[in-house]
C-alpha cells in the first residue's frame, strides 16, 4: 500500500473502530487476558533486548517482526524462527492489524512516531523505546492519541519502574532535604562520534538493508557507512544526541520525584569544533561533542527549580559535603538534588538513593513506603506493561508522563540547536576569522501549552521537522 493511502485508510478506520474480543471475530488465538499478541518493529540491536524482555514475561506471543535491516534482525529471527518477517511496517498493518493487541517499537528515534501512530489510532497498546519521539510535536501528538484511544502505553526508560525513584520521592516529600532549588544531571554519553562532518561519499548499500525505508520521514540522501549501525544517534536528522539517549533515563528521577511540568526556560552552551587553525567548523547537522544545558521549572511547592544537564565528559560541581572517598552518581551518570536543608544523590536509573552529608544516612529514618513498587523493579518494566494491557495495572512510564519528560529532553535539544545555529556576518565568508554570528545563543522562553518559543522564532522550526514527501504525520 502507498504511504498516503495507508495514512488515509488508517485514519478512516480509526474513526469507526470499536473494541471487539478476538474470539468474536473468529480469531484462533487466546484472548488478551491470557496472552498478549505483539508485533515488534526494529527488532535488532536494542530491539532484540526489548523482544526478549517481553518474551521473558511468559505472557507474550509475537505475531510479526518488522526490521528494515536483515543483518541487525538476524539474531531475533534465529531466536524466533516461526514469527513472520517484514521490512515495511505498513505491510504489518495491512496483514496483522486484527491479530495483534500491542506493538513494541525500538527503531531509530526518527521513526518512532511514524510507525507507532497508525497502530495507536487503531487502539493497539504501545511500548516504545526512549526517547519517545524525535521532536516535541511528535511527543505531544503521541500523548494525545494515547489519551484519546484509551490505550495502555509504556516508554522504555526502565528506571521509571525502579524502587529508587519511589524511595527518592518519599524522602523528598518527607522534607529531609527541604525545598529543592537546583538539580544537576549528567551522563557519560555520547559513546559514538558527534560534532562530525556530514558524510558526502556514496557507499554501497549493504545486502539486506532497505535504505529508503530506514530513512523513513528523513530527507533522501546517499547511503554512507558513517550512519549505521549506531552512529545515526549523533546526526540530528535521525537521532537526538546524548541528551536524547540518556535524558529520559536520568532526568526521569527528578520528573518522578517532583512531578515536574513543562520547563519555562532553556539555554545551552556546547563544544566548538575547529577544522584548522582559527577555522571553526559548521557541523550544525551533527549533535555537539559535549553540552551543558540549563532548564527552569516553576513548581507549586518548591518554587523555581533549576535543572542543569551535562554530557560529553562534562560534570557538575562536586558538593562540598562530599568526602574524598565518596563519588557522585556512577559510571553512566546520575542526579543531585540540592535542597535548602540537605542533598540527595541518585545513580543512573534512579539507583542507590543516598543523602549528603553521608552521616545523614545513619540518622535518618526512612518513611513508610507511600508509592506502590513495581514487582521486579527495573527488571519488571516489561511485565509492568503487560500487566497494564491485561489487567489495567498502572504503567510506570505511560505516555502522559513519558511524553512530558520527552518534551523536556527535546526542549534541551532545542536550546542546543539554537546555540549551534550560525549566520555569516555581513562582509564575511567561509574561512575568514570569526565569520559567524550566533543569534540563537540566548535564553529561550518556552510556552509549553502552545509548544512555542516566544522570544526566538527561528527555534520554532525545530519543534517539528520537515517530513519527506509521502511520510507526513496525520
Amino acid at each position: 500500500m502507498q504511504r498516503r493511502k495507508f495514512i488515509r485508510n488508517a485514519a478512516a478506520a480509526s474513526a469507526a473502530f470499536s473494541i471487539v474480543p478476538s474470539h468474536v471475530l473468529g480469531k484462533t488465538h487466546i484472548p488478551p487476558s491470557d496472552t498478549l499478541y505483539v508485533a515488534g518493529f526494529g527488532v535488532g540491536g536494542r530491539g532484540n533486548s526489548v523482544i526478549n524482555g517481553l518474551n521473558d514475561t511468559g505472557r507474550v506471543k509475537f505475531v510479526a517482526f518488522c526490521d528494515v535491516d536483515d543483518r541487525r534482525a538476524q539474531q531475533t529471527h534465529e531466536q524466533f524462527p516461526d514469527v513472520k518477517r517484514y521490512k515495511d511496517f505498513r505491510k504489518v498493518f495491512d496483514a496483522h492489524l486484527g491479530d495483534i493487541d500491542a506493538i513494541a517499537v525500538a527503531s531509530p528515534d526518527h521513526t518512532h512516531a511514524t510507525i507507532s501512530l497508525p497502530f495507536m489510532r487503531e487502539k493497539k497498546h504501545a511500548y516504545v523505546e526512549k526517547p519517545l519521539t524525535h521532536n516535541i510535536y511528535e511527543a505531544r501528538l503521541m500523548t494525545q492519541v494515547a489519551k484519546e484511544q484509551g490505550i495502555v502505553t509504556q516508554m522504555g526508560n526502565q528506571g521509571a519502574s525502579s524502587d529508587g525513584s519511589r524511595i527518592a520521592r518519599e524522602w523528598v516529600e518527607s522534607g529531609i532535604i527541604g525545598k529543592v532549588h537546583t538539580i544537576d544531571c549528567w551522563t557519560n554519553r555520547p559513546v559514538w562520534p558527534q560534532g562530525v562532518p556530514l558524510p558526502t561519499e556514496k557507499d554501497r548499500i549493504p545486502k539486506g538493508l532497505d535504505w529508503d525505508l530506514w530513512l523513513g520521514p528523513a530527507k533522501m540522501r546517499d547511503y554512507n557507512d558513517a550512519y549505521l549501525p549506531f552512529k545515526w544517534r549523533g546526526f540530528w536528522d535521525f537521532g537526538t544526541g546524548a541528551l536524547g539517549d540518556m535524558g529520559c533515563h536520568i532526568m526521569e528521577t527528578p520528573f518522578s520525584v517532583l512531578d515536574l511540568g513543562y520547563p519555562t526556560e532553556a539555554e545551552a552552551s556546547c563544544t566548538t569544533v575547529w577544522v584548522d587553525d582559527f577555522v571553526e567548523a559548521d557541523y550544525s547537522h551533527s549533535c555537539p561533542p559535549s553540552s551543558k544545558i540549563h532548564l527552569k521549572f516553576e513548581h507549586e511547592e518548591h518554587g523555581d527549580i533549576a535543572l542543569n544537564w551535562y554530557d560529553g565528559g562534562l560534570k557538575p560541581d562536586l558538593p562540598d559535603e562530599l568526602k574524598d572517598d565518596e563519588t557522585i552518581g556512577d559510571s553512566g551518570g546520575g542526579s543531585i538534588f540540592y535542597g535548602d536543608k540537605g542533598i540527595l544523590i541518585c545513580d543512573t536509573y534512579s539507583r542507590n538513593a543516598r543523602l549528603l552529608p553521608s552521616e545523614m544516612m545513619d540518622l535518618y529514618k526512612s518513611p513508610a513506603p507511600k508509592y506502590d513498587r513495581v514487582p521486579g523493579g527495573i527488571d519488571g518494566h516489561f511485565a509492568n506493561f503487560v500487566d497494564g494491557c491485561q489487567n489495567g495495572t498502572p504503567t510506570s512510564s505511560n505516555f502522559e508522563k513519558a511524553g512530558r519528560l520527552t518534551e523536556t529532553v527535546l526542549m534541551g535539544n532545542l536550546a542546543v540547536k539554537a546555540y549551534q545555529y550560525k549566520e555569516l556576518k555581513e562582509g564575511k565568508k567561509l574561512g575568514d576569522w570569526d565569520p559567524y554570528g550566533f543569534p540563537g545563543r540566548r535564553k529561550l522562553f518556552w510556552d509549553g501549552d502552545n509548544m512555542k518559543i516566544t522570544n526566538y522564532d527561528k527555534a520554532n522550526e525545530w519543534v517539528t521537522r520537515d517530513y519527506r514527501d509521502g511520510w507526513e504525520l496525520k
